[in-house]
């Protein structure tokens, strides 16, 4: 797919710069003072427990969330006053649920099509692209009301590439999926990202996910990132000599979140399109 123009980023930033990132619901602080550095081109994995504050961060870098001068940029753009500018860079995949039951896969994406923009002229071919990209071309004409859990998510992702994002922000992207729909969502977010170059900031609850699909991982914990590496580079700093076994990621989780993984956060199963809604709306409400 085609990407954005350079000229829509300031040459040398990064893709997402957080400073001291703080955002409150009443007395209760989601976020308390984070800072986060998502380099252009990678793969960034954002992990943390349910309630680490990783969706209400999210939010905020896709200007969701209004947040003070300074505290979030995107490609140079501050997100308090540029948040136009920022939201032409952005693909989005949020939790819930984004895609009308009672619209065809290629009705959807084109609506997402008008919402960002896309010019006229232009729209029909984008649509069909991203449905290429993700492998729906062939069902593109049917309700989504009738996809399998797996294609409901590989919609939403079209839906999101639609616009040529320089920044995709995946928010929970397989969740509920079995591992075969699961690796499928990956293979077409790493094409499309070989096409483009485009940068990925994936939260996720699946540690196996995070360690083979992302280049550096942060671990956030009550608001804030307790470690940033690679995976090779914090299981190494967790690991022990005359340790019987050598650390994995998820002991890296326990030792900064004080908590395992639960499942996934959701079931693992592929289901439809009522399976996929319930499943969302289980992980919005304990995200």
């Amino acid at each position: 797919m085609t990407g954005a123009p350079a000229s829509a980023a300031v040459t040398g930033a990064p893709a997402v710069r957080c400073t001291g990132l703080e955002y409150a619901f009443g007395d209760a602080k989601a976020v308390d003072g984070l800072d986060l550095e998502v380099r252009t081109g990678e793969v960034f994995g954002l992990l943390g427990p349910n309630g680490a504050g990783k969706t209400t961060a999210i939010r905020a870098i896709t200007t969701l969330l209004p947040v003070r001068p300074d505290m979030v940029r995107v490609f140079g753009h501050d997100c308090a006053r540029e948040q136009m500018a920022v939201r032409r860079l952005l693909g989005y995949v949020p939790q819930q649920l984004s895609a009308d039951a009672n619209l065809t896969g290629r009705e959807n994406v084109a609506l997402f099509a008008r919402v960002f923009d896309v010019p006229r002229r232009e729209r029909a071919a984008r649509v069909a692209e991203a449905l290429g990209a993700v492998d729906l071309g062939d069902a593109a004409d049917r309700l989504a009301g009738t996809y399998s859990g797996g294609m409901v998510r590989r919609l939403e992702l079209a839906q999101a590439l639609v616009s040529a994002p320089r920044l995709l922000i995946l928010d929970e992207p397989t969740i509920g999926l079995d591992p075969i729909a699961r690796d499928g969502v990956w293979e077409r977010i790493h094409q499309v990202r070989a096409a483009t170059g485009m940068t990925v900031l994936v939260t996720t609850h699946y540690m196996e996910e995070a360690d083979e699909h992302c280049a550096r991982i942060g671990l956030m914990h009550h608001g804030r990132v307790r470690a940033v590496g690679t995976p090779d580079e914090l299981r190494a700093g967790l690991a022990r000599e005359g340790a019987e076994r050598a650390p994995t990621l998820e002991d890296v989780f326990r030792h900064y979140a004080g908590s395992a993984l639960a499942g996934g956060g959701g079931t693992e199963e592929g289901g439809d399109f009522r399976d996929v809604r319930s499943t969302r709306r289980t992980a919005s409400r304990v995200g």
